[in-house]
């Protein structure tokens, strides 16, 4: 997974003006704000932004699981319930080690799935010899579960049962915009409403910004009054 444009502002404070603007119930799928967050380019440097695009890419799950290894060292099995058992498929990667040794990651792939009752049977095979006298392991599945628009997940603000981003609109200057997701992956978040592909939206530092904007729009937050939860 590959994300397609970085880009790295220094700043030291943000905000230079905000304020809330109502939000009526139809505005709720898709927020139009017109405030945001002005970031000055001359600040001192004390935090990092990083941007991110929203793009299509892989969303994956890592599914962590225990498994036993065979006499011959070889071939790992595990059990796994709905429904994350569905998410399984052969020929998925696999990262294993022994609880006793986890600096020895062994890879691996998804050779057998097997339903049963009220659950699945998954075999993997090693591409080398498991360590000796370890037969348990700790298996994690990378299960693949579909191309997506989506953003890294440290992009995403929670607001009560809500979820914001901020984008870039220009250079300098961010904005609060409210998304509906869906899958929810290790490193990256489906979104289903709120964003077009390509919008830029702030990952790391996206907390000091929300933090920032509300104390300068009166503690209240980017959802509006009417919509705040906490």
């Amino acid at each position: 997974m590959r994300i397609s444009s970085t880009a790295t502002i220094l700043i030291c404070s943000v905000l230079a003006t905000c304020s809330a603007g109502a939000q009526s119930i139809r505005d709720r799928t898709r927020p139009n704000y017109s405030t945001g967050a002005a970031v000055s380019e001359t600040q001192a440097v004390d935090l990092t932004l990083t941007l991110s695009d929203a793009s299509i890419r892989p969303v994956q799950t890592w599914l962590r699981t225990a498994g036993k290894i065979d006499g011959g060292r070889k071939v790992l099995t595990a059990y796994l319930y709905p429904p994350e058992a569905g998410w399984v498929k052969v020929g998925q990667r696999v990262r294993a080690f022994p609880p006793n040794a986890k600096s020895s990651v062994y890879q691996a792939k998804v050779t057998r799935v097997v339903n049963q009752a009220g659950k699945v049977m998954v075999e993997a095979t090693l591409s080398g010899p498991g360590r000796e006298n370890s037969p348990q392991y700790v298996m994690e599945i990378i299960a693949e579960r579909g191309l997506f628009l989506s953003v890294p997940n440290e992009a995403i603000i929670e607001e009560g049962d809500k979820r914001v981003v901020y984008i870039q609109q220009h250079p300098g200057h961010y904005v609060p915009q409210e998304i509906h997701t869906g899958v929810q992956g290790e490193l990256y978040t489906q979104v289903m409403h709120g964003l077009d592909e390509g919008a830029q939206v702030v990952t790391f530092g996206s907390f000091f910004i929300d933090s920032e904007f509300k104390l300068k729009s009166g503690g209240s937050s980017p959802m509006g009054n009417d919509q705040h939860h906490h």
